[in-house]
């Protein structure tokens, strides 16, 4: 399992019975959590204080309960740090907070490999698909990168240049594109433009601003085969990262070296993602995200 010790803001405090204790640099969220179906003690009086807690509804979705948020984070969120990067972070609906601190290994790899191919002298190029609120591009963008980042929604790509300001990275080398991230493959594609490395974290079921269906288990391969037709010809690195059901680190490493292995070679790495529990020791399952590298 892929885990990183580097957070100070965020901490994962206790997880069990379906929900995880969290702290978000000054405050604590309850969340639902999936993989957390194993029973907890909830000895942390913290489990019955916090800021918020977010409470399913029998007939989908949810809503966030017990807020004491100060009303200027609920409306404009607040920062929160890891390493040299810094993120604006609130709750949104759907339980989420525009951050998925699991991906902090990524963050990490991302970094590593700029900076190891800046040190050869070699331009880095990246695209980021689905790329949500741009924690990879922010990161990409702080190690040197140039970066041109796609989503479908406009408030995430709004958001994401949020955290590219907070960052201080927002003066860097990036194009910010609201669009279907197949259709704008496509058009790179006709335009003969190639990126040296290419970041992809696709949804289980989306739909892009003109109506387009994205459907994991039907799209995912296609796409993947796709993307790859866009890489340099000296290429460095594509990261998959997945959160659907039935879709684990095998089958995101096979999709990669199916696409990429007989033309371009490298190696690919796979692993679950997760966050240390620090009320066990334990880790909690958090998705999962496959490597190609040249």
């Amino acid at each position: 399992m892929w885990s990183t010790d580097a957070w100070r803001d965020f901490r994962l405090l206790d997880c069990g019975s379906g929900e995880k204790l969290e702290q978000w640099g000054s405050y604590v969220l309850v969340r639902p959590d999936p993989q957390a179906i194993w029973d907890s003690p909830r000895t942390s009086p913290l489990w019955r204080t916090p800021h918020a807690r977010y409470i399913r509804s029998s007939t989908g979705g949810g809503h966030w309960d017990n807020l004491t948020l100060p009303p200027a984070a609920v409306s404009a969120g607040w920062d929160i740090r890891y390493r040299n990067l810094t993120f604006r972070v609130k709750p949104m609906a759907f339980k989420h907070t525009g951050i998925f601190p699991e991906q902090a290994v990524n963050w990490d790899f991302i970094t590593e490999r700029v900076t190891r191919r800046l040190a050869m002298g070699k331009p880095m190029r990246i695209l980021n698909l689905f790329a949500y609120t741009g924690a990879a591009t922010v990161a990409a963008l702080k190690a040197g990168a140039e970066v041109c980042h796609v989503d479908a929604a406009r408030g995430m790509v709004s958001w994401a240049k949020e955290n590219a300001q907070v960052s201080g990275v927002a003066d860097r080398p990036v194009r910010w594109i609201v669009d279907d991230c197949t259709a704008f493959v496509e058009r790179e594609l006709r335009r003969g433009h190639s990126y040296d490395a290419i970041i992809m974290d696709p949804p289980s079921y989306g739909r892009g601003p003109t109506g387009q269906i994205w459907k994991m288990e039907d799209s995912l391969y296609p796409f993947v085969k796709l993307c790859v037709r866009a890489l340099s010809d000296d290429p460095d690195f594509v990261l998959l990262s997945a959160y659907t059901a039935g879709l684990n680190p095998g089958v995101a490493g096979y999709i990669l070296g199916a696409a990429l292995k007989k033309e371009r070679g490298g190696e690919v790495t796979c692993e679950e993602l997760g966050l240390r529990c620090e009320s066990t020791g334990l880790h909690l399952p958090c998705g999962c995200s496959a490597r190609w590298t040249a």
